[in-house]
């Protein structure tokens, strides 16, 4: 995987480039940088949700993900190489449906809020989204490998299920949404 930065301010991007691990030179406006810096986005405000209050489950299972969208990055930042393998996506099914299950079902739309480690998890959810549509957008253009995308989708998924989980620590709950036409209905 391409040289380990011993120096950052390089001066090499001055001309609106970046270098991927495998030393090319691409525009800093290419599909695969956009995809890049929304997947770093991620993981960033993965580290925020970490500074909050949590169960020890989530904030290892975070710290793992954190991992995984480095390897997620690393791959993306060298065209046609894999380091994120399926069993990662595996990993994100198998959380999605143990704290799934312990959730109550759905029966309103629920708002992107509530305790801040929540809030936050939302904020991780939507950045998921993005990267998911970076990735797919690079993935029309250019041969990527199916786990990534795969990944952030599930991810996002994830994410909306834990802000549900953390909004229920120390008693708390889901914010619904008030849908006037809902409300006029009922």
């Amino acid at each position: 995987m391409g040289n380990r930065l011993s120096t950052i301010a390089t001066r090499t991007g001055d001309s609106g480039t970046t270098g991927l691990g495998n030393n090319q030179r691409v525009s800093k406006n290419s599909l695969r940088v956009h995809a890049m810096g929304d997947v770093d986005e991620l993981n960033s405000h993965i580290g925020v949700l970490l500074c909050e209050d949590m169960p020890q489950d989530v904030r290892h299972l975070l710290v793992e993900i954190q991992h995984q969208l480095f390897n997620l990055g690393g791959e993306l930042s060298i065209p046609g190489f894999e380091l994120l393998k399926a069993e990662a996506v595996m990993a994100l099914d198998e959380a999605l449906e143990h704290y799934n299950d312990a959730l109550p079902k759905l029966q309103e739309f629920i708002l992107p809020a509530g305790n801040r480690a929540a809030a936050q998890a939302h904020v991780c959810r939507t950045v998921a989204r993005r990267a998911e549509r970076q990735v797919v957008a690079l993935g029309n253009e250019e041969s990527i490998h199916d786990t990534p995308r795969q990944y952030l989708n599930r991810l996002s998924d994830l994410m909306f299920v834990l802000a549900r989980v953390l909004n229920r620590m120390n008693g708390g709950d889901d914010v619904y949404w008030k849908s006037e036409r809902l409300q006029r209905n009922a």
